[in-house]
């Protein structure tokens, strides 16, 4: 074997077990595997995880704050204004260079898959150009998928269906939308007929932000639906966001999640940005602005967490820390319960795995991808409250991150020094 990772705690067994790689592949999992190896890695009963993945970015606009200026009302609709001031002064090099870094800050944290949304309503398509070249200069550190996101419209923005189409051409993954952003409720409807019949002829996912808005009047995730029954692309589609299904009454809401759940559709939430972002008109009491997280999950509709945002026009803070998003996510969806945690655990790895189309070969079994990461945790849970240090990262079964987790002291009176550990 080239590495034998000792002691691990799986998610899925009370036991210990070792795990052995060759050639990038788990080749097995045994309780105590004895044979040669070229490297040891002792995980000393940490927990031992498939790569953390963040399903929902933007990494050309990420560190980008302050940049021509600050987002003061801390609006959605603000964002944007700012953006679109920023995007006119990209280059090619200076998202290469942010971009990258936001990668490798991602990585050190335990994550192994992106998906970036990336504006396409640009008539160079220089963010688009730039990210296909990280895509390829990072593959070593982490697997991207790109979306060609119109930020200001398929049909709002001059040619932006055209851009679309040519975004697809030259290598986008995935096709996106924003059809709350669109003029008018007839025009946001054709957005997402359009992005479908985009993903029909070029055979490709789809992820389009829905409904992001408190008006409970916004409602295209039900068209988005209807689209995936009818063309058959079940478990192929997601909708990003969906904030409004926070303020529809409970009788649509219910009947749109029987049908989301018949659509095999996907759901990304983005608690960060989101309850920074909405809410913003309202007095008192004031909305959440998150999706129906518990109640998806339990009326069987797949929900991701993604962390949307760092450092950039819509939310200032972030560091590309998914223990992070899904912390938040627990506090805010109200799923404190043990089992919910652990569900909450899910929606930045399995589930957000599902949402990528990667479920295939995603996850810790003999013939996987030696994808791995070992958290400074003994079970999700201490991950999560703790927020829990990616001790080793390892993808195809080599090391690309490593994290020493900080040790504090207290002095006591008596002279006596006690290491504080935060565990029980």
């Amino acid at each position: 074997m080239d590495t034998v990772i000792k002691h691990c705690k799986l998610r899925d067994r009370s036991d210990l077990v070792d795990i052995a790689i060759r050639d990038g592949i788990i080749a097995a999992i045994e309780p105590r595997y004895e044979g040669p190896a070229g490297k040891e890695i002792d995980a000393a009963g940490r927990l031992v995880i498939p790569p953390l993945v963040d399903p929902h970015l933007h990494l050309d606009a990420v560190l980008t704050v302050g940049q021509p200026r600050f987002n003061e009302s801390g609006t959605l609709l603000e964002g944007i204004a700012i953006w679109a001031e920023r995007k006119a002064m990209l280059t090619e090099e200076d998202i290469i260079r942010r971009a990258t870094e936001a990668v490798r800050w991602e990585v050190a944290q335990g994550v192994g898959f992106i998906r970036t949304h990336v504006d396409v309503c640009d008539p160079n398509l220089t963010a688009l150009k730039a990210l296909l070249q990280v895509k390829e200069r990072v593959r070593h550190l982490c697997a991207i998928q790109i979306v060609a996101f119109p930020q200001e419209g398929i049909l709002a923005y001059p040619g932006g269906l055209d851009l679309m189409r040519e975004a697809l051409r030259m290598g986008a993954d995935v096709v996106g939308g924003i059809p709350h952003y669109e003029y008018t409720r007839e025009d946001g409807v054709a957005s997402v007929h359009a992005a479908f019949d985009l993903a029909l002829e070029f055979d490709r996912l789809i992820d389009i932000h829905c409904d992001e808005t408190d008006d409970p009047h916004s409602r295209f995730v039900e068209t988005m639906v209807a689209r995936t029954i009818r063309d058959g692309l079940e478990g192929r589609v997601t909708a990003s966001h969906t904030t409004a299904m926070g303020s529809y009454n409970d009788a649509y809401a219910f009947k749109l999640m029987r049908l989301m759940a018949k659509a095999e559709l996907h759901v990304i939430t983005n608690p960060l940005d989101n309850i920074i972002l909405q809410g913003r008109f309202d007095s008192y009491p004031k909305r959440r602005g998150l999706t129906r997280v518990k109640e998806l999950l339990e009326m069987g509709v797949n929900v991701a967490t993604g962390h949307d945002s760092i450092m950039d026009p819509w939310y200032p803070l972030g560091m590309g820390n998914m223990l992070q998003a899904a912390w938040l996510l627990l506090h805010v969806a109200h799923m404190s319960g043990r089992t919910e945690m652990k569900k909450v655990f899910d929606t930045i790895t399995d589930n957000a795995a599902r949402c990528l189309g990667i479920a295939h070969e995603y996850g810790i079994g003999v013939g996987n991808p030696a994808n791995l990461v070992i958290l400074d945790a003994v079970d999700e849970i201490d991950a999560l409250r703790r927020q829990a240090v990616a001790r080793y990262v390892l993808r195809r079964g080599r090391v690309v991150a490593e994290t020493v987790p900080s040790q504090s002291r207290v002095y006591e009176a008596s002279g006596d020094v006690r290491d504080v550990t935060f565990r029980m």
